[in-house]
């Protein structure tokens, strides 16, 4: 496809968020992290895995009970004002858990737009 997937992919929302990460399967334990979740994948602040690194990361959506797990893939590492970064894409997310994922980022962006006064 074109650089606009790419560009797409950027502008969607990122919701802040708390991860437990490790590698993929390891019998490490998961280190806690902060980072930001989208629709593609997520991102995190600390310590980061080397490009093409498989991970396991575990977060409950605010409002629930429920601990959701996915693997995903590291695409990117970067070097910023918060220091290292890493940026991962979702791999193999299962429908149930990227709907609700979709669902929580579009109630986050709803409630901001009606925050601004927007529709």
């Amino acid at each position: 496809m074109s650089a606009s997937s790419g560009d797409e992919r950027r502008a969607s929302l990122r919701v802040s968020m708390r991860f437990r990460i490790r590698k993929a399967d390891s019998s490490d334990p998961f280190d806690s992290r902060e980072g930001n979740i989208s629709i593609g994948g997520f991102a995190w602040h600390g310590a980061a895995l080397s490009v093409g690194t498989q991970v396991e990361a575990r977060f409950m959506l605010p409002g629930t009970s429920e601990e959701l797990q996915v693997r995903g893939q590291v695409l990117n590492v970067s070097y910023g004002a918060r220091g290292t970064s890493a940026h991962v894409r979702f791999l193999d997310l299962p429908d149930e858990v990227e709907r609700r994922i979709a669902q929580y980022l579009e109630e986050v962006e709803q409630a901001e737009s009606n925050q601004r006064g927007g529709s």
